[in-house]
């Protein structure tokens, strides 16, 4: 992997195509890695934004899709030390799959070149206690359902506390959640299938520790 090709962002630049073109799905994971770890050393990267407002302007050349949850505690960019033009966002609160979200990132990587999809989820997630707690109320009733797959899929001792009570059930339904929207692009997106499997993007799993800061990635068995 090229040392050069790693750190090109860092210096403040803006990606253009000619960035975008070089960058590989494993490049793309470690540019996220670094700047994560940036952020959580308090060393963030110097960028005119108003420099990279205009030099967006003609064109974007993001290098990475994200769909994480709407939680104000997440703020994307800035936990991944990116600038403008650096990533997609998708925020939904759960950060669930559906049509919607998959046309968007069919959009990052197959029409804007986008080289890695993430699911990210995080500890403390509202939404996944409300589908834990199976709350009720006008049109959240029917978005949590779309988590109660992993609420299901999370198997616990007999008698043991699956309500929003337990913080280790609840990030461990976060988790599971993520796990089943990445089962989801694959099996719902032949576009994005056909990608992953040509080795042109990846489709990886990631956690937020709100109490820290800190993003881990997830292991991706079915790689």
């Amino acid at each position: 992997m090229s040392t050069i090709a790693i750190t090109l962002p860092y210096k403040g630049k803006t990606l253009n195509k000619n960035i975008q073109s070089k960058v590989t799905p494993a490049i793309a994971m470690e540019w996220l890695k670094e700047g994560n770890r940036r952020f959580l050393e308090n060393r963030r990267m110097e960028r005119d934004l108003h420099v990279q407002v205009a030099e967006t302007a003609a064109g974007q050349y993001p290098f990475a899709v994200i769909l994480s949850c709407i939680d104000s505690r997440i703020p994307t960019e800035t936990i991944f030390d990116k600038g403008i033009g650096d990533i997609f966002n998708i925020r939904i609160a759960g950060n669930f799959v559906n049509k919607d979200i998959l046309g968007s990132m069919e959009f990052a990587c197959k029409i804007a070149g986008s080289k890695l999809v993430v699911v990210m989820g995080h500890t403390a997630c509202g939404a996944v206690k409300g589908a834990c707690d199976q709350a009720e109320l006008g049109n959240l009733t029917q978005m949590l359902g779309k988590i109660a797959p992993a609420v299901d899929a999370v198997h616990t001792p007999d008698g043991a506390d699956r309500s929003s009570q337990n913080a280790e059930f609840v990030n461990e339904v976060a988790r599971k959640n993520v796990e089943l929207a990445i089962g989801k692009i694959k099996a719902q997106s032949p576009l994005l299938a056909e990608q992953h499997q040509n080795g042109e993007i990846d489709i990886v799993g990631a956690m937020y520790d709100v109490h820290t800061g800190e993003v881990t990635f997830l292991d991706n068995p079915n790689q």
